[in-house]
């Protein structure tokens, strides 16, 4: 039984001072080290092994997150997330070269 999870991560930051566009460029920055992929502009995505692994990373990402914005997480199953429709536009080149790899996945 699959019990992949993906974590979707929507964000909205400030960026009108140098300080705030700093603050932007670290915390997605900070996305990337930790696996996430971009789908859309502030919209990242990561898949993870369980609920158990996708908790644990929403508590790391938690410990990390600017003073000023808004962040939303949401937890979908693998099989929720592959049935997201795209109605306009198409898969990153990322996405289609990124399989269910256990080396990529938290």
């Amino acid at each position: 039984m699959n019990n992949f999870m993906r974590i979707l991560l929507f964000f909205d930051l400030p960026m009108v001072t140098d300080d705030e566009k700093r603050i932007y460029s670290r915390f997605r920055k900070q996305l990337v080290r930790n696996g996430y992929m971009m789908l859309q502009f502030s919209v990242y995505s990561k898949i993870c092994a369980n609920r158990e692994g996708a908790v644990n990373n929403i508590l790391k990402i938690k410990k990390h997150i600017p003073d000023k914005g808004s962040i939303r997480i949401l937890l979908v199953t693998e099989k929720q997330y592959s049935k997201m429709e795209i109605i306009l536009g198409g898969k990153s080149k990322l996405e289609n070269i990124i399989t269910i790899d256990p080396l990529i996945i938290c």
